[in-house]
């Protein structure tokens, strides 16, 4: 399903705002679910990796998503008083078909205590939101700012560290590893009940981190990988709340033996903060 919209300027722009609407929801888990966006202009939106990062626009409660125009559609966003401003948020593509017009985010429900939480328990068929994601018009586009995985770095081996705001990533990253890959992928998440199926051509060992409400995020990947002490010579991605990220960090350069250059890492959001993160 595409949606019919009026056809909109082309922006100048690396990156620009995409109308979209809801055209599928699934749930995956106790705390995950799966939403897919379609859109009449989605055909120039680029993707560059597995771990793509592009930012949801979502309407304040009770108004109308008002996109506005110009070569610097993001800053005018930004620029709006209090009250009419929307909220932006942060997510990683799951899959993206250009071809069909469409994308999925995997959306983590934890209430109302976010604007992408609260949309994503309560998603219709037919909600219009925006997506702020690379221009495939655009040459400069085409670099996909917002992608850390590099494949060109991966060896035999490739170590995946993250909590369930990483879970996209994870997956599309080990959907993509070739046969021959040894894979050893430390996964917290928030319930027992939103463990996934992964599959992969690979040979994958996940370790699934349920918190079940009695840990604080980060405390179960801390303790499994000092259990599990991870040898060096692979090629590390790590992603998820940012305290987390940066412990694992320090934990495998200081303790492991690990070359910074083998890791790869981004904190995606922080434990009592709202709102996106800047890029670390």
């Amino acid at each position: 399903m595409t949606i019919q919209t009026p056809p909109r300027p082309r922006t100048s722009t690396a990156f620009r705002l995409f109308p979209v609407e809801v055209t599928g929801v699934r749930r995956l888990g106790a705390n995950l679910a799966r939403i897919t966006f379609g859109g009449a202009e989605l055909g120039a939106m680029a993707s560059g990796g597995l771990d793509q990062r592009i930012k949801l626009v979502f309407p304040l409660p009770g108004q109308d998503l008002v996109l506005p125009e110009g070569d610097q559609p993001f800053q005018a966003l930004c620029a709006l008083p209090d009250g009419i401003r929307p909220h932006l948020r942060t997510y990683t593509l799951r899959a993206h078909r250009p071809e069909q017009r469409e994308f999925d985010v995997d959306f983590v429900l934890h209430g109302d205590t976010g604007p992408g939480s609260a949309f994503g328990m309560r998603a219709r068929v037919g909600d219009r939101i925006a997506a702020y994601a690379p221009n495939a018009e655009h040459p400069h586009g085409r670099r996909f700012a917002g992608v850390e995985y590099d494949f060109e770095r991966l060896g035999e081996r490739t170590l995946l560290v993250g909590d369930e705001t990483a879970l996209p990533a994870i997956a599309s990253i080990l959907e993509a590893l070739p046969p021959g890959v040894r894979a050893e992928v430390f996964a917290e998440v928030p319930d027992s009940g939103d463990v996934l199926s992964i599959p992969t051509a690979a040979e994958v060992r996940v370790h699934w981190l349920p918190r079940l409400g009695c840990e604080a995020p980060g405390v179960l990947v801390a303790d499994a990988l000092r259990a599990s002490r991870p040898a060096t010579g692979a090629y590390c991605w790590i992603a998820g709340e940012r305290d987390m990220v940066t412990s694992t960090r320090r934990y495998l350069l200081g303790e492991c033996g690990f070359d910074r250059e083998s890791i790869t890492f981004m904190g995606y959001w922080r434990r009592g903060v709202h709102g996106d993160l800047p890029a670390n």
